[in-house]
């Protein structure tokens, strides 16, 4: 199913609905769905260099909230981390906003997303720099989903750290026993701390009840590969992968996701309008950062990395630059060249 069918299906409804609450950025991103790969993204004029088959072809929106979109740079992104996997065991850390503050979070996404990334940050570097479970600096790689899997606005991280760390004074790796890394329940208590008190400090004012239990999960993951693979899923793509938007009849759009607690596949059928103002509650602000790093994770630790690589040691084997995706002619399959370019896209504002 193509979403940016359903957007000219139902953008007249939607907006005569939701037009008065609808935020700059996710109009940005409903306008960059409707033009991807139209001419009104602009084109491409390719020629194949054996038989001379020539034609325009329309390029893609690049919005990172298009279904359709930047797969390229998820593989890119892949690769870029695979080559920063240790062999130890992973664990997955997931901070999960209540529910109770999920409103607030909506109507301050930049100032409240923000705040989750540093509380997650200094709760794990302080249980981590503590002699009694670990006493090092790890590494963490840190994803913002804003998404449960039925696509309600549900604001949580993901944080995939290396089972183990940097003793800074000793200057040796310090290697984590077991498949157990931190309480998850003394982390909820340390982040709802934090975070209730950052928020205190830049000035939102929380005026729901706040439960005094958060929920903070920490799975063992066994190796960080599929880790990877699942924190990536979302990265630079919508909420929702176009071949999950299962039907549209009769004004409803059906699409299917996995239950968290079953495993199996369930259906949630929507009215079309209902159905894109649930994908655009996830467009981020504009210039927010969904993955940010930090310890020798970092972009900027790379010697501290080479060195814990060596320690480990791991073998970095060169891999060529995975290529950019080329047209093919239609007449003899082989690559063709770009010659030209061409944008007569005029906004209609």
């Amino acid at each position: 199913m193509d979403l940016a069918t359903l957007v000219h299906q139902y953008y007249d409804v939607f907006m005569a609905r939701f037009g008065k609450t609808i935020l700059p950025e996710q109009r940005k991103a409903l306008d960059a769905i409707l033009r991807c790969r139209t001419p009104a993204s602009g084109e491409l004029y390719v020629q194949c260099p054996d038989c001379h088959h020539g034609q325009w072809r329309p390029l893609s929106c690049g919005n990172r909230h298009c279904p359709r979109c930047q797969n390229h740079l998820t593989s890119l992104w892949i690769d870029k981390q695979r080559e920063k996997l240790l062999p130890v065991p992973y664990f997955m850390v997931t901070f999960t906003l209540p529910y109770q503050l999920r409103s607030l979070a909506y109507r301050h996404q930049g100032e409240v997303y923000s705040l989750m990334f540093r509380c997650a940050a200094q709760v794990l570097r302080s249980f981590a720099r503590n002699a009694k479970s670990l006493g090092a600096e790890i590494g963490m790689t840190m994803v913002l989903h804003t998404h449960s899997r039925r696509l309600e606005f549900h604001p949580h991280i993901h944080v995939l750290i290396p089972g183990g760390g940097i003793d800074q004074q000793a200057r040796v790796w310090k290697k984590l026993s077991g498949k157990y890394l931190f309480n998850g329940f003394a982390l909820a208590k340390a982040f709802r701390g934090k975070f209730l008190a950052g928020a205190d400090a830049i000035g939102l004012r929380i005026t729901d009840k706040v439960p005094k239990k958060w929920v903070v999960h920490c799975d063992h993951m066994g190796t960080g590969a599929p880790a990877l693979k699942y924190l990536a899923r979302y990265l630079y793509r919508g909420v929702i992968g176009e071949k999950n938007i299962i039907a549209n009849t009769n004004g409803e759009v059906t699409f299917r996701y996995r239950d968290s607690a079953t495993g199996t596949m369930q259906k949630r059928t929507l009215r079309g309008e209902e159905f894109l103002r649930l994908l655009l509650q996830h467009v981020l602000p504009n210039g927010f950062r969904r993955l940010r790093e930090y310890g020798f994770l970092h972009g900027n630790a790379k010697k501290i990395r080479m060195l814990v690589q060596l320690v480990l040691h791991v073998v970095i084997r060169p891999q060529p630059p995975r290529p950019r995706p080329v047209f093919t002619c239609p007449c003899c399959n082989q690559p063709m060249r770009i010659v030209r370019f061409r944008n007569d896209y005029r906004h209609p504002g």
